[in-house]
């Protein structure tokens, strides 16, 4: 009999994994979000330069994924008091209201978890990960960029909207796809399926490549 090997790291497609942990809200658990839309991204450290930038785009951008019922959290490997003192920082240097809660994620259980510990960058400070997790509970993005490097809060954005749409109009999206562009036919499965396909009045430029507008 073999054993069932635990993944490293979180797949698409599967299950996100579960936490419970303290955050600047309180205590909150995956299954808080259940029925939400989650962004799940990690910092390597309160107080650094980068990370701030990254916090107050998120916090500007926070009223537009209110309205795709997107709730955010954050995490680092720091306490919860640094994290409270970094976001009165904020709020005092910037002028930035920080609303979403940030994991303390001292044990690194949930870091470790993701996936968010990168050897080849730091064992002691997660990198900068991102996670999309659905109402489900199913993870359907992952996003790692360098320590140096910050994220495009736009991109997110445009993200969720594009598997919002994918699962409500069963249709997949273009590079770059935004709302109002057309969206791309699921690609015929047999002969019969693509030689009917070319008949069927969609802009169809060849069997396996049709866009619609939605």
């Amino acid at each position: 009999m073999t054993d069932t090997v635990t993944p490293a790291f979180p797949r698409l497609n599967e299950p996100a994994p579960d936490f419970t942990a303290l955050t600047t809200d309180g205590m909150k658990s995956l299954n808080d979000y259940a029925g939400k839309w989650l962004i799940l991204f990690s910092h390597p450290a309160d107080f650094t330069p980068v990370c701030t930038t990254e916090f107050i785009a998120f916090a500007n951008r926070q009223e537009e994924f209110d309205a795709l019922d997107v709730s955010l959290l954050g995490l680092s490997i720091d306490s919860h008091y640094a994290h409270i003192a970094w976001i009165r920082s904020i709020k005092d240097s910037f002028g930035v209201d920080i609303k979403f809660p940030i994991i303390a994620d001292l044990d690194m259980k949930v870091a470790q978890a993701y996936g968010m510990v990168q050897p080849g960058a730091s064992d002691t400070q997660a990198v900068r990960a991102t996670f999309i997790i659905d109402p489900e509970g199913i993870l359907r993005a992952m996003v790692y960029y360098p320590m140096t490097n910050g994220r495009s809060v736009d991109e997110f954005l445009r993200l969720v909207k594009a598997l919002q749409t994918s699962d409500t109009c069963k249709v997949s999206t273009p590079e770059n796809w935004h709302p109002g562009d057309e969206v791309i036919v699921k690609t015929p499965q047999t002969v019969t399926e693509a030689n009917a396909r070319m008949s069927e009045g969609l802009k169809t430029v060849d069997w396996y490549f049709t866009t619609r507008s939605l």
